[in-house]
């Protein structure tokens, strides 16, 4: 492992010890919207950090398997549309046993194989990758803005309004940032993102 791979791992080990920290935990999953655009996001991100220590002979067994990246994007987005479920963020809230299987599946269900098939991953998989997560995030931000009623009983409405607002921004960002660099960037770089 050389010194960069190093040093991500060990950022995502302190920021996985500083999330389950009880203060910090209960912070962010005291608002549906810090749970969703700050609570689920930096747990995937440490996944996504900790596929740096994964071994080349690890990577190398898996190769087959992740043909593409296909199948761990696949992995990755069966395991976020569970944790996008009103319910699932009911449960982690009152059930510590959800909670502990979310800070175990969210970084190493979704961020690891994310981390892990984003290089394998070619453009056009990489595309509809991101087509997806920014209608998701308008189409999640769209719903929780027009309900009239909670979607999660945890929750109040005014928060659910909240966070429809926040993902329909974060959609907009991304979309942004996306096109920018297909006008002004280079798109193709296997390390980019």
């Amino acid at each position: 492992m050389n010194a960069v791979d190093k040093r991500r791992t060990g950022l995502a080990l302190i920021a996985f010890a500083l999330l389950i920290l009880p203060p910090v935990r209960h912070a962010l999953q005291a608002s549906m919207t810090a749970q969703m655009l700050l609570d689920i996001p930096l747990l995937v991100a440490c996944g996504w950090l900790l596929a740096a220590a994964v071994p080349h002979a690890v990577r190398s067994a898996l190769a087959g398997w992740n043909h593409g990246g296909v199948s761990g994007l696949l992995l990755a987005s069966v395991t976020a549309s569970v944790w996008m479920l009103p319910r699932a963020l009911d449960a982690a809230v009152n059930d510590p046993w959800v909670d502990a299987a979310r800070l175990v599946t969210v970084p190493l269900l979704i961020g690891l194989p994310l981390g892990l098939s984003w290089p394998r991953m070619g453009f056009v998989v990489r595309g509809v990758f991101l087509a997806e997560l920014i209608a998701t995030c308008f189409r999640l931000g769209w719903l929780y803005q027009i309900s009239p009623v909670r979607l999660c009983s945890r929750f109040l409405l005014d928060d659910q309004q909240r966070l429809g607002t926040g993902l329909l921004v974060a959609g907009g960002v991304l979309f942004l940032y996306i096109a920018a660099r297909l006008l002004w960037g280079n798109v193709a770089s296997r390390d980019s993102m």
